[in-house]
């Protein structure tokens, strides 16, 4: 899994939609952010940048070595977990392909610690964690935690936020309807605006 070293460049994003800290799933889903002017921010545009956002969530080493396969698959992921988030924030059926990419992932781990054999010590049961599937674990864990969200308290509180062009997700406390203090600005902004250039 290793890759030639390429540097991380950090790139300006807003602060954390509500529920991220909760959802690695919403975190993953918002990893493509759609700014002002038609560009986009990927933070798993790159496997170094892939790398460094599993590790800033606990699901990989700082020297996994991420590879272009890895984070095709990471990328692939979001999309179908967004194409879920939109099912369920817009009362949509959800498509078969995002339901099984979602299975798919969660059961390409082992769930139970195997049996083990150490020489010296003897038995012992470990969950297997080679470097070779990180990736796997990570998406399993991201899979799980996206269906523990569609499927508990936390699902009728997710939402879209709701300031053009932005494209994240969170979850709704009260009536706030945006990922971030920015979004919510720049909405309020709009429909000055619009009041002003209606009004006669």
């Amino acid at each position: 899994m290793r890759s030639v070293k390429e540097p991380v460049i950090e790139q300006p994003s807003p602060p954390p939609a509500q529920g991220e800290e909760e959802h690695p799933s919403l975190a993953l889903a918002n990893s493509a952010i759609a700014l002002p002017g038609g560009h986009t921010v990927d933070l798993l545009g790159t496997p170094a940048q892939t790398n460094h956002w599993l590790t800033e969530r606990g699901l990989a080493p700082v020297d996994a070595g991420m590879q272009e396969m890895c984070a095709a698959q990471l990328r692939s992921l979001r999309e179908q977990i967004r194409s879920l988030f939109a099912s369920r924030t817009e009362g949509l059926p959800a498509l078969p392909a995002a339901v099984r990419a979602i299975n798919d992932a969660m059961t390409r781990v082992p769930t139970a610690p195997l049996l083990q054999w150490d020489d010296k010590t003897g038995p012992y049961r470990a969950t297997p964690h080679p470097t070779t599937a990180i990736v796997d674990h990570a998406l399993a864990t991201l899979a799980a935690d996206a269906a523990d969200l569609l499927t508990g308290p936390d699902a009728d509180r997710l939402t879209a936020c709701g300031s053009p062009p932005c494209n994240r997700y969170l979850l709704r406390y009260g009536r706030r309807h945006w990922c971030s203090t920015r979004c919510g600005d720049r909405a309020r902004a709009a429909r000055a605006y619009a009041r002003r250039t209606n009004s006669p």
